[in-house]
């Protein structure tokens, strides 16, 4: 098939690249020369594991190609798949504009039968919108469907090629054998493809993702009980993730979530819900607990010195919202720099990917190491926001003889208590008692 993917964002760009490697001829199409000028040449633009590998192959076989031209792009498509951005407006609803501003420009240049796809997390109701952007110009036969995508980043190519199920909401049966087709070799092995009206796989993603982000959100709660009534949160995680109606995933507390999907969808939700005249409760508290959970540590870090942050250098490891990506987007790492910084202490920071996006962001505002070890030098405390593979089992001597005193706030729980505890250092997680050794060595 001949495919369009309009916007090379993480979701286009997985997208159209995934599609190619089953065969399919994709051109995506983009607004900014700069980033179509690197794809053509061969420079992936974000980072996602095993992506580069299918876009450098796709390319040399020439089945993946790159535009600006939008005319150029859709001329041959049977399918355009639109992968814009829905940034969150002022008041939190899906902002709509990109979206329907290519749906306005599709009606002006196509000449023949298409499906239009919406594969962006947009609010209920907008594939109609788009097939009215689009008939203002276009008086020929088409289709809009609404195909959201559920891919976790770190692992969206996996997701992609072997997806737990494809959702699509279509109200045509030409509609439904092109996009049956498109997904056949995606489900082989007997995962659903879910058709549905185009209303209920938009409000489907929004609820997928709200739901996640509330059992999220109920595990830090937990949490927070814990260092109430001195329980253990991995005892209390362990207990209920066994039970089959709750499940082991989603179960972990921390320091919030972040990134592109959870925060935006549920604000959308909660939005479009009001705008409904339903006020859904529980997401509203979802919010309130998630923005709070991501200063977690602070508190905690200002009790240890006594209030006074002012001259303190703390080394934090972790910038990226989730290990595997790049993504700074909502990273409660981004919260606590800032309060770190109003209160007079200095940052200085290591991750293995998000390096350069958190400094075209914050700039000179913190310093940045080369190493995780690197940034513990002079540090008068160890800070851990994200939870990348390779801080789980670090080298403990190594920690010892460069930061300035045995003292870590973990906001990801990678280590275990008791084990800390007996290699001297002071250690506060989230949701478990604090390890405090018995004879003081935290100190220099």
């Amino acid at each position: 098939m001949k495919i369009a993917v309009v916007g090379t964002g993480y979701v286009g760009l997985v997208t159209g690249t995934c599609f190619a490697e089953t065969g399919n001829n994709v051109t995506c199409i983009d607004i900014d020369k700069n980033k179509i000028e690197k794809l053509s040449s061969g420079q992936i633009t974000i980072y996602e594991p095993g992506l580069e590998k299918l876009f450098l192959r796709n390319q040399r076989e020439d089945r993946l190609h790159f535009t600006t031209n939008l005319a150029e792009g859709i001329r041959d498509a049977l399918i355009i798949f639109l992968a814009l951005p829905t940034p969150p407006g002022e008041d939190g609803s899906a902002d709509l504009k990109y979206v329907l501003g290519v749906a306005q420009d599709l009606g002006k240049l196509m000449e023949d039968y298409k499906v239009i796809i919406d594969k962006s997390t947009v609010p209920v109701g907008t594939a109609e919108k788009v097939r009215a952007a689009i008939a203002k110009n276009f008086l020929g036969e088409f289709d809009v469907v609404s195909n959201p995508e559920f891919l976790r980043e770190g692992v969206a190519v996996d997701d992609f090629m072997k997806p737990d199920r494809v959702v699509i909401g279509v109200e045509s049966e030409r509609a439904k054998k092109v996009m049956s087709d498109l997904y056949s070799p995606f489900v082989r092995s007997g995962n659903p493809v879910i058709f549905m009206d185009a209303r209920s796989a938009e409000l489907t993603k929004y609820a997928a993702n709200a739901f996640l982000a509330t059992k999220i959100t109920f595990m830090n709660e937990i949490a927070n009980l814990c260092e109430k009534v001195g329980a253990d949160v991995d005892m209390v995680r362990r207990g209920i993730g066994s039970d089959e109606r709750i499940g082991k995933r989603f179960l972990f507390p921390g320091i919030g979530y972040g990134g592109s999907c959870f925060p935006k969808d549920v604000q959308a939700l909660a939005k479009s819900s009001k705008e409904s005249d339903y006020d859904f409760r529980i997401l509203n508290a979802v919010m309130k607990v998630n923005e709070e959970m991501k200063l977690h540590l602070i508190p905690k870090i200002k009790r240890y010195f006594k209030n006074d942050l002012k001259g303190k250098t703390f080394a934090l490891w972790g910038l990226a919202f989730k290990p595997n990506t790049d993504d700074i987007r909502e990273a409660p790492a981004l919260y606590m720099i800032d309060a770190l910084l109003a209160a007079g202490a200095g940052v200085c920071a290591y991750d293995p990917e998000a390096i350069n996006n958190a400094r075209g962001l914050l700039g000179d505002k913190i310093n940045y190491a080369d190493t995780q070890y690197d940034c513990l030098k002079g540090a008068d405390a160890l800070i851990i926001a994200t939870e990348w593979n390779e801080f789980r089992t670090p080298d403990f001597l190594k920690i010892v003889t460069t930061l300035k005193n045995k003292v870590i706030f973990d906001g990801r729980n990678l280590f275990d208590t008791n084990a800390i505890k007996e290699l001297g250092f002071y250690y506060e997680s989230v949701g478990r008692e604090t390890a405090i050794p018995t004879n003081g060595t935290h100190h220099k």
